[in-house]
Parts: C-alpha cells; sequence; structure tokens
C-alpha cells in the first residue's frame, strides 16, 4: 500500500546502502530523509517530522546505540536498527535501549521494506486516545507519550522494554497475551532468544509496580499474560 504521508529517516554512513534503501522506500511511497551521521541524524529529528527511523549501529560520531537512546528520551517514533554485529548480547542491549526491531547486514531491501510497514501497522494499532491512563486512583500512572510511569507519585525506573511490554498490556486491559505474541510486538518477530525472557520482564515490573494489594499484572497458566485494572 502506498502511504505517502509517512516520512521516514535512514541513518548509515554507507553510501551505497542509504541509496537502495531510499529508492526501495520512495518505491513504496514513502519520503525519505538520509543522515550519515549520528549527531546529524539527531539534528534532522528535532526540525522534521519523522515517522520511522532505520539506524545504523556503526556510525562515524555518535553509536547507533547513543542516537537511540537520545532519541528513546523524547520519543516513541519506532526504530529499526542495521548492524553487522552478529553477537546476540548486542541485539538484546539495542532493543532493551528501545529498538523496535533488528535487521543484520547483508539484508534484502524487499525484507526491510516490508518489515517498516509491519512495524508502521504494529505501532499505529498500539497508539491510544488518552495519552496517561491513572488506575486505583492514582496508584499508578501510565504516561504513554512521555514514557514515564509512576507508583504513588514516585518515578518507576522502567527499561525502555519494559516500558514496551507494561504499555502493551495496559492499552489492551483484559486480552490474553501468549509469550509469543509478546515476543513479536515487543522483541521484534526474529527475536531468537529464550521465550521465558518475557517472564524475566513480567517479573521485574511486577516488582517495580504492584505491591501486596493492588496486582496489575495476571498470569494466565498455560497461555501467558493479561492486565487488569482492579
Amino acid at each position: 500500500m502506498i502511504n505517502s504521508t509517512k516520512t521516514v529517516l535512514v541513518v548509515d554512513d554507507e553510501e551505497n546502502i542509504v541509496s537502495v534503501v531510499k529508492a526501495y522506500l520512495e518505491k513504496e511511497g514513502y519520503t525519505v530523509l538520509i543522515s550519515y551521521k549520528g549527531q546529524e541524524a539527531l539534528n534532522i529529528f528535532d526540525e522534521k517530522e519523522i515517522d520511522f527511523i532505520i539506524l545504523d549501529l556503526m556510525l562515524p560520531d555518535l553509536s547507533g546505540e547513543e542516537v537511540c537512546k537520545k532519541i528513546r528520551i523524547k520519543s516513541n517514533v519506532p526504530i529499526l536498527m542495521l548492524t553487522a554485529k552478529v553477537d546476540e548480547g548486542d541485539r538484546i542491549y539495542g532493543l532493551d535501549i528501545g529498538a523496535d526491531d533488528y535487521m543484520p547486514k547483508p539484508f534484502s531491501p524487499k525484507e526491510l521494506v516490508a518489515r517498516v510497514r509491519a512495524i508502521l501497522r504494529r505501532t499505529a494499532g498500539d497508539r491510544i486516545a488518552t495519552e496517561i491512563v491513572e488506575l486505583h486512583k492514582g496508584d499508578l500512572t501510565i504516561n504513554f507519550t512521555n514514557m514515564e510511569v509512576k507508583k504513588q507519585g514516585k518515578l518507576v525506573d522502567l527499561t525502555a522494554t519494559e516500558f514496551k511490554l507494561l504499555s502493551l498490556l495496559a492499552q489492551n486491559v483484559g486480552v490474553v497475551f501468549s509469550r509469543d505474541s509478546l515476543i513479536e510486538k515487543v522483541l521484534g518477530y526474529d527475536y531468537e532468544g529464550y521465550d521465558r525472557t518475557i517472564d524475566t520482564h513480567i517479573k521485574n515490573i511486577r516488582q517495580k509496580i504492584e505491591d501486596k494489594d493492588i496486582k496489575y499484572i495476571v498470569t494466565v497458566y498455560g497461555v501467558g499474560y493479561k492486565f487488569v485494572e482492579e
């Protein structure tokens, strides 16, 4: 589907990659902005309305991880990271600091465009009209725009992955998500790590937002998890 309303920022210091990616995205109807350096990408992001970022990890000034962290402070814009790194730890770290998905180099430009479409559909479906939700008379406050969570008025320190997971559950109250579904939506459909990683993230979230009287995340045994308001 042609989507001329979406602007994609491509950040990579390899001109041939930028050229190919730009051509394929424009063929699909996207508006494409390009940058070969991290700081330049941050400047463009501040000046333009960006709907999606394709971000290489290996940049000549700021690393892709640094760029991602700086953007995540102020925006939930979808980020797809490109990397020549094959170590699983590097991929997990990128996801933890806020990347929506990973593509290893070399990659298929057609698959990259397909992932852009899929991530945009997924993140659009996750948006809700209400930017701030208060639960249990203010016991828990979730600000989806600023990526802030407060427990009894005190800021909760969540990782980017924990916030994405909590947001997905809280925006779909009562909906049961399987572990596989949560992995696909939060960590990316090509995630190849241990599926019980989700259990660890859920455990950490519970420790930070629940107490002996108030529970928000319920385990549906044999299936997965769901969010409840009371």
